[in-house]
């Protein structure tokens, strides 16, 4: 059994990340903890609503109840990217060339580096945000679809429409396919690379019993992992119409306990399993192996994460036992 050093933060944690070595906690009451020889606390907001890592600068981007975009280095210094009274900031994105969007109401804001910000206005409520890992575009998931704005151009938006509410937006590691998860029990897909002028390519993945909170894709983009389940949902992206007539893989299959939250490894096709209950698994997708990696705690896994080596798992909950999963033990 590998190892578990466990954290205790009063409360529910939104997010757990890795800055360098160093796992970082956020906290809903707006702080931020870190295991940096001891436990140490930055004050982020008065209330947090969401916690993102920064991949291009090694950083934490947080909203709150504040109506603060804050950004947290990994010396856990905090510094305010935008302020915006009495707005709660629960949509967030961190795109290349030093570019944070984050959105309320019907808007979506990108600042970029300079800090100058570009409003991007839709007709429905913004839901959720992605950049793609090319080029300056950002995705906007909204009610009926996702619309595409490309940042530094005055161009219309490229709209991908689907019936329904679309609650979050992911790009797979390769930009060729765009997903959404929803207010209905499924996931929405487009394909991206049609010629121009051509319709992009729907798929649907259906099936869930519950609503997907949590997405995550393997290192080389062939499998997107999602939670909604007692089980962990993997569909194949590996052929160039991704999961179009595929079934998912069904992983760490536990009657009628939910998986929560789902974390792929940077390196290996292994993919980290939280569950309602508080037990995370690991599964290796080649043969559907399961190591248990801890045993059911006192809350929900809200949010995991893999340290560069892969040796490290730390762990989130709503109830606050956290912790750092040393698997090289």
């Amino acid at each position: 059994m590998p190892t578990v050093a466990p954290l205790d933060i009063d409360g529910h944690v939104l997010a757990v990340e890795f800055l360098r070595d160093t796992p970082f906690f956020a906290a809903a009451s707006g702080t931020i903890h870190r295991l940096q020889g001891g436990e140490k606390v930055s004050e982020a907001h008065k209330g947090m609503l969401s916690c993102i890592r920064d991949p291009h600068s090694d950083s934490l981007i947080s909203g709150g109840e504040d109506g603060k975009v804050v950004r947290t280095t990994a010396d856990g210094e905090v510094t305010t990217l935008a302020e915006v009274p009495r707005k709660w900031i629960t949509q967030l994105a961190a795109g290349p060339q030093g570019a944070v969007a984050y959105a309320y109401s019907k808007s979506t804001f990108v600042r970029l580096a300079d800090g100058t910000t570009k409003e991007f206005a839709e007709e429905r409520t913004v839901e959720g945000l992605a950049f793609a890992p090319k080029g300056l575009r950002i995705a906007v998931a909204r009610y009926n679809g996702v619309s595409l704005h490309w940042v530094g151009m005055s161009a219309a938006p490229v709209d991908l429409e689907w019936k329904g509410a679309h609650t979050g937006v992911t790009f797979s590691p390769d930009g060729q396919f765009l997903v959404t998860t929803m207010q209905e029990n499924a996931l929405h897909g487009w394909k991206m690379d049609t010629k121009p002028n051509a319709e992009a390519r729907h798929m649907r993945m259906t099936g869930y019993p519950a609503k997907v909170k949590s997405l995550s894709w393997s290192a080389k983009g062939k499998w997107l992992a999602s939670s909604g389940a007692p089980a962990a949902i993997v569909w194949p992206f590996q052929g160039k119409d991704g999961p179009m007539g595929k079934a998912p893989l069904e992983l760490g299959t536990r009657a009628n306990i939910m998986a929560t939250s789902v974390k792929f490894h940077p390196a290996e096709d292994i993919l980290a399993i939280g569950f309602v209950d508080g037990m995370v698994l690991a599964v290796r997708i080649a043969d559907g192996k399961e190591a248990l990696l801890r045993r059911p705690g006192k809350g929900a896994i809200t949010s995991m994460s893999w340290n560069k080596s892969g040796k490290q798992l730390a762990f989130a909950s709503e109830a606050g036992d956290c912790g750092v999963i040393d698997i090289s033990a």
